[in-house]
């Protein structure tokens, strides 16, 4: 990874404002690189395919399960590790 630093006030409030994904551009218009958008944000208009009524019905419909812990340590007497 190569740091980069802003200095320019107004290219910083720029980048700090942007919503979406950034193209950046030499003086020619040429494409330099681009980012795919705010990082760990969605986009606003991204839905679940499955209803939230679903999901419930999921939740509680799930019977406990077994710690973690516990299928690691099946798992490492069944394979040997």
């Amino acid at each position: 990874m190569i740091d980069i630093i802003i200095t320019d006030p107004a290219l910083l409030k720029q980048l700090t404002e942007a919503t979406g994904p950034i193209l950046f551009r030499d003086p020619d218009g040429n494409v330099v690189c681009q980012t795919a958008g705010r990082w760990g944000v969605p986009p606003s208009d991204l839905t679940s395919p499955i209803h939230m009524d679903e999901l419930e019905r999921r939740r509680q419909a799930t019977k406990g399960g077994r710690p973690l812990a516990d299928i690691l340590r099946d798992l490492r007497e069944k394979h040997g590790e």
